[in-house]
């Protein structure tokens, strides 16, 4: 069974964070410069949000207001899902799905660990099928190669 905890093995463990009073700007900037859709929201060493591209788009954008005025904490999703490093990729899956939500953060020990995305949870299916193919078409192969041939 594959685990969040191996997924977030498999990528950068950076973790990206704006303020609550940081402006929309500001974590448009960081997350075209990472190149990422989410930012966690930290307030005093605790995390209080995120806020992702959609929030931005849906946010700022659709109601033409300034990001350079709008605060982070204005816009941002504070009611957030996480899960623990030993959770199940379906089961992380099966909560992005039905909570139509692409980014959640990992905590351990009440510690933000990393963020796991939609993305990196197809990836890691994704390996986990091809591998498990190769071991198939190897063991395939293996016995196809051996057949015994008592015909005489």
């Amino acid at each position: 069974m594959l685990t969040i905890k191996d997924v977030l093995q498999s990528k950068s463990s950076a973790v990206w964070a704006v303020g609550p009073n940081d402006t929309a700007f500001t974590a448009m900037e960081i997350m075209a410069e990472k190149n990422i859709g989410v930012l966690v929201v930290v307030d005093k060493e605790k995390v209080v949000g995120i806020v992702s591209e959609r929030d931005l788009a849906r946010n700022i954008i659709l109601k033409e207001l300034s990001a350079k005025k709008v605060p982070v904490k204005k816009i941002m999703t504070k009611d957030i899902f996480c899960i623990t490093p030993d959770k199940s990729v379906e089961e992380c899956m099966g909560v992005m799905t039905s909570a139509h939500i692409r980014h959640m953060p990992v905590f351990d020990n009440k510690q933000l660990i990393g963020v796991i995305t939609f993305g990196d949870i197809v990836n890691a299916l994704l390996l986990e099928q091809k591998i498990k193919i190769h071991d198939l078409e190897s063991y395939y192969s293996y016995c196809d190669a051996g057949v015994y041939d008592d015909s005489d």
